[in-house]
This record gives structure tokens, sequence and C-alpha cells, in this order.
């Protein structure tokens, strides 16, 4: 028996590999809203306090310039690993997968033996009144967990110290309660009744991979310089019988294992298809099959390179560079408007009225209004000050330093004035750019921000 033979033999299944794999997705999803760093959560996306938390840090709505990198990075993710390892995602850490291995392979088949995991093609025989008891268990169960996946859903948009809270008052929380259970009611849908035809007729990643996939894509592919070419596609049929097969010496049993332990009922055999979802039980299927016959597997998880061309599968090529010089390029540009992250909020509005003249006291004032927000978790007093080229040529009036708790707003009337004469143009008021530094007293370096105010500065002939 070969090296290689043996190596097969005793490697794990991918199908135990993927179980370790769901177990530590699921391990990440529950815990990930519960860890806090400086009463910030890890990722929360809350419409209730409008803020994005981020590894710590908390944004507010007026910093959510963050969220397309986000997006991009999530996609050219699942499009990198697409190109690289095929529907790897769908098949390895797809809630929709994990829900489906969850209710079809432990609750209705180890928990309450109805089916075989070997066997997905195969539904029981719902005339057998026990069989459709074990079904409403398996249901019930179900929708047991899919409450508590709803409610995991609804943790990373309510933080969970909240979530909790409002579940104990459920009068006063029906919109919350309503979503949770509307969530969970389509995840009893989805998972018992839609099945795999989510994968296949709704989801549209399948669709769009195709696209990403080439030659050097690892996925589920069927060797047919080994196995024989079982599907005929000239009369568009499969030839299921070994006395068929045009050559003897194809090593293909027509076993059918890979066809029936398929969850998305294809044969693999046919070649690449977009229902595949690249869970690998084939795979496992036909080494199981072929190594009492002390063979290696007929259907491995590689590249249509390794099999056709017998070629090295490239992992690092041109477009997995593109994909990772991209990538970079996206977490750079988050850390770089991480960094921007501001500790207070302000946003200046002039009033309707240009100017007021005191031609008294030779003063011209500008009314404008500062709306203050407090983001830090402490107590701030806030004062302000006109800095760069209009520093000590205008002045702030009509303003004390106050205190703001936290996560507060408040709306103060600014007025800005100047005795000296700035401009002299007879023909038309003159906007100035003035830049204005708003400042916590207790830390001034680090809650410190810098906006612009346009001072209207009156034609001369109206100044005397």
């Amino acid at each position: 028996m070969s090296n290689e033979t043996n190596d097969l033999e005793v490697s794990l299944p991918y199908r135990i590999k993927r179980y370790y794999m769901y177990t530590l997705a699921t391990i990440i999803a529950i815990v990930t809203p519960f860890i806090r760093i400086n009463e910030n959560h890890i990722f929360l996306l809350s419409f209730d306090k409008k803020q994005l938390h981020l590894f710590g840090i908390a944004f507010d709505m007026q910093e959510l310039y963050m969220m397309p990198f986000l997006l991009m990075l999530l996609f050219l993710g699942i499009f990198a690993v697409t190109a690289i390892g095929g529907r790897a995602w769908c098949g390895w850490a797809c809630p929709q997968t994990v829900f489906r291995v969850i209710y079809r392979d432990f609750i209705e088949g180890k928990l309450l033996g109805l089916r075989r995991i070997k066997n997905k093609q195969k539904e029981p025989d719902w005339s057998k009144p026990e069989n459709v008891s074990k079904r409403i268990v398996a249901i019930l169960i179900w929708s047991a967990l899919s409450i508590l996946a709803a409610s995991n859903f609804m943790w990373y948009f309510v933080p969970p110290e909240d979530f909790f809270e409002y579940v104990t008052n459920p009068t006063e929380h029906m919109f919350l309660i309503g979503f949770v259970l509307a969530v969970a009611a389509f995840l009893v849908y989805d998972v018992v009744m839609l099945k795999e035809d989510f994968c296949v007729y709704i989801c549209p990643y399948s669709r769009v991979q195709s696209v990403l996939y080439d030659d050097n894509t690892l996925q589920a592919i069927y060797n047919t310089k080994r196995g024989g070419q079982i599907y005929d596609a000239q009369k568009n049929k499969i030839v299921f019988k070994q006395k068929d097969l045009q050559d003897p010496s194809n090593e293909c049993t027509t076993c059918e294992s890979c066809v029936t332990v398929c969850p998305t009922h294809i044969d693999i055999r046919k070649g690449m298809q977009l229902e595949c979802i690249n869970c690998l039980e084939c795979v496992d299927a036909c080494t199981t099959v072929m190594g009492k016959l002390g063979k290696p597997s007929l259907v491995q998880w590689t590249s249509t390179n390794a099999v056709a061309k017998n070629q090295e599968t490239k992992v690092i090529r041109k477009k997995t560079i593109m994909y990772g010089v991209a990538l970079v390029l996206i977490v750079g540009m988050l850390f770089v408007m991480g960094g921007k992250k501001e500790y207070m909020l302000l946003n200046i509005n002039k009033t309707t009225q240009l100017y007021i003249i005191d031609e008294e006291k030779g003063k011209v004032s500008n009314n404008f209004l500062f709306l203050f927000q407090n983001t830090e978790p402490n107590t701030h007093k806030y004062n302000l000050e006109v800095i760069g080229q209009y520093a000590g040529k205008i002045q702030i009036d009509r303003f004390e330093p106050f205190e703001l708790s936290p996560k507060k707003m408040a709306k103060k009337v600014v007025i800005l004035s100047t005795t000296e004469k700035l401009v002299d143009d007879n023909t038309k008021d003159t906007p100035i750019t003035v830049q204005i530094r708003a400042y916590s007293s207790t830390e001034p370096e680090r809650v410190s921000v810098i906006r612009e105010a346009v001072f209207i500065y009156p034609r001369a002939d109206k100044l005397k």
C-alpha cells in the first residue's frame, strides 16, 4: 500500500475538521459580544446609541466613515478566500451550513436517529408515527436553538447588558422581542423547510463563484483520468454501471457514496457546479471507499491544474497578490481612520443673520450655533479658543466653559467678534475662515477638535 494511501487513511476526515471549525466559529460568535475593552465592545453597531464599537473604540454616527472600509474588507476577504479555497466560507463557516449540520446531522441524525450522516438523499419514512413524533421533537429543539441564535444576532446591534435588561420588561420593548422571534421563526423555516435550497437558489454567492475561480482554485474535484468519464455530456446523462464505462481500467466503482453523502444533492463527478459548497463530504466518502481498495481518493480537494495538467497549485499568483494588496490597503485605511478618532464632537452652524455692527464700539459680530457632544464615558468641561491666522484678532464672546455628562449633547450660542479692520473692500462682504479649537479643560491634549467657522466681514462702506 502506498504512503499516500496510508496518509489518507490516518488523516482526520474533513467532516470532523469542519465540526471543529463550526465549534470554534460558534464560540467566537457567542463570546465576541461580551468582550469589552475600556467599557466598549469588540464589535457593536448600535442603532439605539447610534454608535459603532470596533476593537474597543466607540465611533459615533458622525464618524461612520469607516463603514465602507469594513464592508470592502468583508467582501474582498470573502472573494480572496474564494479565489484560493473555493467556497470554503460556505462549507466551513457559513451560519446556514452550520445550522443545517446541527439540525440534520446532530439533532435528526445522532440525537433522534432519523437520518444517517452518510446518506443525505434518503428522507425518513414520514408515514411512521414514531418518525413524525421525532420530527416534532427535532423542530422544538431547533426552535429553542433558533431563539438563542436570533438573540446572539441581536447582541451585535443591542449590547448584551442592555438586551437582557430589555427582555425582563417585554411589554416595554415589544419591537425587540418581536424582531428576535421573527428571526427565530425564519431560522426554523429556513433550516427545517428551505434546507439547502437556500444555498442553491437564494444565496447570490453561488452565482459569482465561477467569476472568482481559476485553474489554481482549490475545490472538490473528481479525477476523470483515474476514475473515468462518468458523466456523458453528449447524451446528457450519467453512466451508472461499471460495465458501461468505456475503459475497464477506470477506477471508479460507481458506488455513488459521493452522491448520497452530498447535502446539496449533486454528483461531483459532473465537474464544477454552482450548488457545490466545498463541504468535502464527497472527498471523505470516496477516501473511505478507495482506501479499502488500497488507492487514494478519486475526489480530492485540489485544483484543476493539479488534476488536469499535473501542475503545482499556485496559491501565490497574480490574482491573490492583488487581493492581498487591496486588503492591506483597506486595513491600513482603517487604522488611519481609527487614529483620527475624536473624543468629542462639535458641529458649527451660522445663524441666518450675516453680521451685527456696533458703531459705537467699532465692533463686528457674527452669531453661531455650536453643538457639542461628549462621546467619552467621563464628564468633561469644555472650552473654546480661536487659533491660527486670526488668533488675537477675533474674540469669542458670550461663551463660558461648561461641563457635559457622558454621551450627552449641548447647544450653545457663540458670538465671534472683532474690533480690528480685517478687510478693506468697498464692493462686497468678505467671508473669512476662522479656526476654532474646542477642548476639555481636564485633558486638553487628548480631548480636542479643530473646526472651521465662516466669519462674514462687512464691506468697508458699512463701517465708519
